[in-house]
């Protein structure tokens, strides 16, 4: 069986108006929600699907240097194709590389975990992932809805100033129950320009918010400043938890031997590929700490990390992140459909776990029809208009992609 052709397919999912977000320095303007389908065609009537980096670069990658290096390639033999690329075109192959091995495993029969290293279990827990910019009545009204679905934890993204922060906190603790888990996401604190939360801030706020238990604090800090975060770690009684904008496999062995976090997390579908994750699951578990996926895009995302989970214990892989969208009407953020649609059966969720099926490859039927459904539009996704210093950023793409401006030319951030 030889591989035929390799597409990466953009879709948006567009608002009818742009959904504005104040938060504490600034507004965040959504526009859309992009997504990409990987597809590996092989002459022998087997598709391998997988998700991708929803961005044109990507796109761009795998149309031309990623495709021609796989076409007439066997799938079986993925482990040793040898791709070398900078470092970005590297990471887009390793996200193809998952439809590659999808392929693989349909062609024997097996499951993609089988190819992986072999299951130690057939489900992996999952925390309910929300939570944007709103009132602290509304995050205590989405936990208590998420905690109703079965899920044991709850994500939400906080950017309401230190106080602000700590009543919503409180009000989702009120709403739900004590062993319920609370995920704090705060990614935002460091992206206000004058009013990002100083070390000493933040450390305050840990020690404030010690009471009402959250599981994690999730991106306090600017990711790549590990040591801000060694010294938060030993300076306030909160596990920390980051890695989903870590740039190299070398700054994520920094950030898990150095004991910058609890919590070390990993989107593999455009950080490095299952390889790459493997090896951090391993220096995790060598550290001590235990991993949890970041999974922010579609249900395809998020089968495909748990298929790779499912093959480390529990003790070192903890949590798949499980993104809520309110589609249909069912508690989450923002409607994304395709998140859903992508996938012709819905997931089995026991007990806030996923339970994974015994079926070849990764597991689900993807229905290829969403890719006409939701044609690609170009732009960013989503803009920060900070307010001091006055400027307006964009995010492009996937979460791991660097502030483009209005024109998609990347900036410092």
């Amino acid at each position: 069986m030889k591989i035929t052709k390799v597409e990466g397919l953009l879709m948006s999912c567009p608002f009818e108006e742009p959904i504005q977000l104040p938060f504490h320095g600034g507004l965040r303007t959504i526009l859309k929600r992009d997504a990409m389908l990987i597809r590996v065609s092989t002459d022998g009537g087997i598709t391998g699907f997988a998700p991708g980096p929803a961005h044109v670069r990507a796109a761009r990658e795998i149309e031309g240097t990623i495709s021609a290096f796989l076409e007439g390639r066997d799938p079986s033999t993925w482990r040793d194709f040898g791709f070398r690329a900078p470092l970005e075109t590297q990471k887009t192959y390793h996200a193809v590389e998952v439809a590659v091995i999808d392929a693989a495993a349909k062609a024997q029969g097996a499951t993609m975990s089988d190819l992986l290293g072999g299951r130690k279990r057939d489900r992996i827990k999952c925390y309910g992932s929300a939570g944007m910019y709103m009132s602290p009545e509304g995050y205590a009204a989405e936990a208590a809805a998420v905690q109703d679905l079965g899920f044991p934890a709850y994500k939400l993204r906080p950017a309401a100033g230190p106080d602000g922060d700590l009543r919503i906190t409180e009000k989702i603790r009120h709403a739900t129950s004590p062993e319920f888990g609370v995920m704090l996401d705060c990614h935002g604190w460091w992206r206000m320009g004058d009013r990002s939360y100083s070390l000493d801030t933040i450390r305050q706020l840990c020690t404030d918010l010690e009471p009402l238990s959250p599981y994690w604090v999730e991106e306090p800090l600017p990711p790549d400043d590990h040591a801000a975060y060694r010294a938060l770690r030993t300076s306030q009684p909160l596990p920390l938890a980051s890695g989903e904008h870590e740039p190299t496999e070398e700054s994520f062995r920094d950030l898990i031997s150095s004991g910058c976090v609890d919590f070390v997390q990993m989107d593999v579908c455009c950080q490095g590929g299952f390889e790459m994750a493997q090896r951090v699951f391993a220096e995790a578990q060598r550290k001590g700490i235990r991993f949890a996926f970041h999974s922010w895009g579609t249900l395809l995302e998020v089968y495909a990390a748990a298929q790779l989970g499912v093959c480390w214990d529990e003790t070192v892989v903890e949590w798949l992140e499980y993104p809520l969208h309110s589609n249909d009407g069912k508690p989450g953020m923002y409607e994304f459909p395709v998140a859903d649609e992508i996938l012709v059966d819905p997931p089995q969720i026991e007990d806030g776990h996923l339970v994974l099926p015994e079926s070849p490859g990764i597991g689900v039927e993807v229905d290829e029809s969403v890719v006409d459904r939701y044609p690609f539009i170009p732009g960013p996704w989503s803009i920060f208009r900070i307010d001091s210093p006055l400027e307006t950023l964009a995010v492009d793409g996937d979460h791991s992609v660097p502030w483009v401006d209005a024109e998609g030319e990347r900036v410092d951030s």
